[in-house]
C-alpha cells in the first residue's frame, strides 16, 4: 500500500515538472486550419488519439461470412 502511494505521488510529481516545463505555445497547422495550443495539451492528446488508433486497429472484426 505504501509503495502504491509513493508511486502515485512519483508520477503526479514527473507529470507536474512535464507540464510546467512545456507551457510554450505550439502552432498546429492541419489541412487549412491553424490554432496554438500549449505543448503540454499536445502531447497527450496526441498519445490518447494514439491509443485509440491502435485499439481499433487491432480489434477483431467478426466476419459472419466464414468459408
Amino acid at each position: 500500500m505504501l509503495f502504491k502511494k509513493i508511486f502515485i505521488y512519483l508520477l503526479s510529481g514527473i507529470a507536474l515538472l512535464f507540464i510546467i516545463q512545456n507551457m510554450s505555445m505550439v502552432e498546429i497547422r492541419f489541412f487549412l486550419w491553424s490554432f496554438a495550443l500549449p505543448l503540454a495539451l499536445f502531447l497527450p492528446v496526441m498519445l490518447i488519439i494514439g491509443f485509440a488508433i491502435g485499439w481499433l486497429w487491432h480489434t477483431p472484426v467478426h466476419d459472419d461470412k466464414k468459408s
